[in-house]
């Protein structure tokens, strides 16, 4: 019976036929755009203006990747996508690394050491996380202003570790519900404290959800463009502000080129970590899900 399952198992059966068919076609749906992008990006400006979007660039060359990062004309500067890159870089690892740990300890609380009002502050974070950006805009304006930072880096990253822990909260809450009360609870009859408890149970069984948190906080802040052009100076602006004004910019002839090479720089860190780590996004919002 083993064997006849096997075999069956094994079969291309007309309904997997139409699936995977089915599979394909939305993959190369999906792609499509990826391609153009790619092959444009390839391409002189000669034949992208006498050919077909879909043809394939008859002489590939690098030019328009070199020209996006060191000499494209973000607005009345032309030093490409490069400073605003690395913009981002400081923008984000920050950023990503605070509010997930801010988020590893309110959830840790909100979890296993319940107060008064516990409910209450849990339910104003999920309300935290439907409030749109520009309800925030005024307020943290403001708050930036009295601390001194507008128009910085570091303001930038107070911006995103706020709006996110909203987030962290809630991932890191439902996770850490699945822990069972026991082991705490054993653990605090041995005299272990709240960061002993966090640091030797909780904090080892956290890795999943680090990782959802992680790829969740980097490609909402690094796709972020509203907080970026209101919250970032000239010299701190990131580089999703700098690709808006690359292809923007009304001075000279239009490079589609240049302007879809920026375009895949730009994007080129999200879509590496998904790449790399997208499994790992699954698991670990799969791995809370049920408690026990």
């Amino acid at each position: 019976m083993d064997a006849n399952l096997n075999a069956e198992g094994g079969r291309l059966t007309p309904g997997r036929f139409a699936i995977y068919t089915l599979l394909v076609l939305v993959a190369l749906y999906y792609l499509a755009p990826l391609y153009v992008m790619v092959t444009t990006s390839l391409k002189t400006l000669e034949q992208i203006r006498e050919g077909n979007l879909l043809d394939f660039p008859l002489h590939p060359n690098t030019v328009a990747w070199g020209k996006a990062w060191s000499t494209a004309c973000t607005g009345v500067r032309c030093e490409g996508l490069q400073p605003y890159f690395w913009n981002s870089v400081k923008m984000v690892i920050p950023a990503v690394l605070l509010s997930s740990l801010i988020g590893s300890l309110n959830g840790y609380v909100l979890a296993h050491w319940r107060f008064r009002g516990s409910n209450v502050v849990f339910t104003a974070l999920m309300v935290g996380c439907f409030i749109p950006f520009q309800v925030v805009i005024l307020p943290m304006a403001r708050l930036l202003g009295m601390a001194e930072l507008a128009n910085t880096t570091s303001g930038l990253v107070l911006v995103h570790i706020i709006y996110g822990v909203a987030f962290t909260t809630l991932f890191f809450r439902n996770y850490y519900v699945s822990v069972p009360e026991e082991l705490v609870n054993a653990a605090r009859i041995d005299g272990a404290g709240f960061f002993t408890i966090y640091r030797r149970i909780i904090f080892p069984l956290s890795l999943p959800i680090f990782m959802v948190c992680f790829i969740w906080q980097f490609t909402q802040i690094w796709n972020d463009f509203l907080f970026g052009v209101v919250f970032g100076g000239s010299d701190a602006q990131p580089v999703t502000v700098a690709l808006n004004n690359l292809v923007n910019t009304s001075t000279g002839v239009t490079e589609y080129n240049v302007n879809m090479a920026a375009a895949i720089i730009a994007a080129l860190p999200t879509l590496v970590l998904y790449m790399v780590a997208g499994k790992y996004f699954v698991r670990g919002l799969t791995a809370g899900a049920v408690k026990g």
